[in-house]
């Protein structure tokens, strides 16, 4: 375990009794990003409702203030005046993302295509993370990059005069990587298009219409989507905007329900845009009892109340098309797996290497360190689970500044028989602050060593 003088903040999970009770997780992530880097770049007020009020997507807030938006809260609203599309200003200072990737990665796209330098720094975390996969699209724009070590932060770019339009492929499912290129598409003259053939989550696409730009969608013979986007066009404020419940949250409560003996939780206001429910499809397959109740629509999206009750999993092989919509969600299953019947299965995983941590290889350690039998792989995991936990904790994972490892092993020390323990917790506020609340609440035990 990590040095508390070091400032590193160790927590224990423990097995009590059921856990119970309603909840509603924060807003999600990816559309709370994007609420304010459209909200600040439309022309207009936007008032967003129920932002993830994480330390991640307030970096994303505060680049945009940076450049020229102004941003107010109000109550339990943002409120958010937009500078027009074309119009953001050159920041005076760095633009600090802290841990936020996806921040950092769309706000390369969005001023990429601006005539002006911007430099991005962020935590050794997010240093260590590659920013090639979006810097090179911007380059075939016209962008300049300027990297002291790769395409790793920190580094400047300074977009062109007038940038270039370009039709890109995107060479691995990526949300991010679309984005970006759309983003700076807005500032480009004629049509930018994204080829995406392997479809990924559609927050970008969707709020780009809601915000009124020129965007059509069409998909081809072989499956590909291809995204077109008419840039320099207007952009207008959408009035009030609001950000339905993060399903990678919900994540870490679900879990919790499926694998504590008597547990049953309610859920509430949770995104179920198909492009974000492979977990559900996968726990549902896996023998998990998801009753999705109340289904509606709100800010332009699909959200439903999950009523979850602890289930005998069976472990399954969880398809390689399957990974964009769970992306962020397999440390969470493999928490699940681990108290299947049987052997789960996850393919197609190679993403998870470029997550905050090496997600998939700080997974493996953790279940290592507690018992629990698997088998990595290059771009795979498989799991064999035991149901009940017996034998099973008694670790401490090494959390490698990854909220979502800390969260999974949390909720894997609440259903093993000897607790679990996390080597540092602090992560965990840049996506999820209200975590070890909310888990207190349903009964959870979770506390110092």
């Amino acid at each position: 375990m990590q040095p508390t003088d070091q400032g590193f903040r160790p927590l224990t999970a423990r097995r009590r009794g059921a856990l119970a009770g309603r909840v509603r997780v924060p807003g999600d992530k990816s559309i709370s990003h994007r609420a304010f880097l459209f909200g600040g770049l439309a022309a207009g007020t936007t008032r967003i409702h129920g932002l993830l009020e994480g330390e991640d997507v307030l970096a994303t807030g505060r680049a945009m203030a940076a450049m020229g938006a102004r941003i107010e809260k109000q109550g339990d609203v943002y409120v958010v005046d937009g500078v027009g599309n074309g119009a953001l200003l050159e920041p005076e200072g760095v633009l600090d993302f802290g841990n936020a990737g996806t921040g950092a990665r769309l706000t390369m796209g969005l001023v990429g295509a601006y005539d002006f330098a911007a430099t991005f720094v962020g935590d050794a975390s997010l240093s260590r993370r590659p920013m090639g996969r979006v810097l090179d699209p911007l380059r075939l724009m016209g962008t300049q990059v300027v990297a002291r070590s790769g395409d790793r932060l920190p580094l400047s770019i300074h977009g062109p005069r007038m940038a270039a339009p370009i039709a890109y492929r995107v060479p691995m499912a990526s949300a991010q990587v679309k984005s970006a290129v759309l983003l700076a598409g807005l500032n480009a003259p004629g049509v930018t298009t994204v080829i995406e053939p392997v479809a990924t989550r559609d927050h970008t696409e969707k709020m780009l219409r809601g915000f009124g730009a020129a965007i059509e969608v069409t998909t081809d013979a072989a499956g590909a989507r291809h995204i077109a986007l008419e840039g320099q066009g207007s952009l207008a404020a959408a009035g009030d905007l609001t950000v339905p419940g993060d399903p990678s949250s919900a994540a870490f409560p679900l879990v919790a329900a499926l694998i504590v003996p008597g547990s049953d939780v309610v859920i509430e206001n949770v995104l179920m845009n198909p492009t974000r429910t492979g977990l559900i499809e996968t726990l549902l397959e896996m023998g998990a009892s998801i009753e999705i109740a109340d289904r509606r629509n709100e800010g332009g999206e699909d959200v439903a109340d999950l009523n979850v009750r602890h289930s005998a999993l069976t472990g399954v092989t969880v398809p390689p098309e399957r990974a964009p919509s769970m992306i962020d969600e397999y440390p969470a299953l493999a928490i699940a797996a681990s108290f299947a019947e049987g052997t789960t299965l996850m393919q197609g995983l190679d993403e998870l290497r470029v997550k905050e941590s090496d997600r998939l290889s700080a997974v493996a350690r953790g279940l290592e360190a507690n018992g629990i039998t698997y088998e990595e792989g290059r771009d795979s995991l498989a799991v064999t689970g035991t149901p009940g936990g017996r034998g099973l904790g008694g670790g401490t994972v090494v959390t490698h500044l990854d909220h979502r490892i800390a969260m999974s092993f949390l909720v894997l020390g609440m259903a093993t028989e000897r607790p679990v323990s996390v080597d540092d917790a602090r992560m965990i506020a840049t996506s999820f602050p209200a975590f070890e609340a909310m888990m207190t609440g349903l009964g959870a035990a979770i506390g110092s060593a």
